[in-house]
């Protein structure tokens, strides 16, 4: 007599209940994990920026600015952002002319597209753009807090100093999210 081999129906249907309740106390922990993730590499991605315009304004001589914008993803970007819009986008470019704005004809460094939905990225002080001059110092000081629909609990954010040193912030030294 041959010995059949597999599983029954109650062993599989066991096996999928255990997974189902595996699953079920996992996906809260993983859908934490992703926004914890998004926002620590958004904030990278700023930080990055940042630290690639001073090293361009000293490299090259010449006064390098990233600005927000508005239309970052499109053919001719502007910088049309306010101190709230740095969410929807921003540019990074060689001014030129040193006229601190953006300018047909100026060399387009880098662009990053918006960030994720329902996050936001201000400017604490007012700042559309950071100029950084032939030194490598930034022009305006300030600081950025990036947050998620979760609030003040998440935050991120980094400051930029006179020298144009960019720091990433402490847990506990940002409250708000405003």
């Amino acid at each position: 007599m041959k010995k059949h081999s597999g599983f029954t129906l109650l062993e599989l249907l066991i096996t999928l209940a255990i997974v189902g309740i595996v699953a079920a106390f996992g996906a809260p922990a993983m859908s934490s994990f992703i926004k914890n993730d998004r926002l620590v590499t958004q904030i990278n991605t700023l930080v990055t920026h940042l630290a690639y315009a001073r090293s361009e304004a000293v490299v090259r001589h010449q006064q390098v600015i990233l600005c927000a914008s508005t239309n970052s993803d499109t053919a001719s970007p502007s910088c049309s952002g306010s101190k709230n819009d740095w969410a929807k986008g921003w540019i990074l470019f060689i001014d030129a002319d040193n006229s601190s704005t953006f300018n047909t004809g100026e060399v387009v460094l880098r662009v990053n597209q918006s960030l994720s939905p329902g996050t936001t990225l201000v400017s604490t002080a007012a700042l559309n753009s950071i100029i950084y001059d032939t030194r490598g110092f930034s022009v305006s000081s300030g600081a950025f807090i990036l947050c998620d629909d979760r609030g003040k609990d998440y935050v991120k954010s980094i400051s930029i100093s006179n020298t144009g040193r960019v720091r990433l912030a402490q847990k506990g030294e940002v409250t708000s999210c405003s």
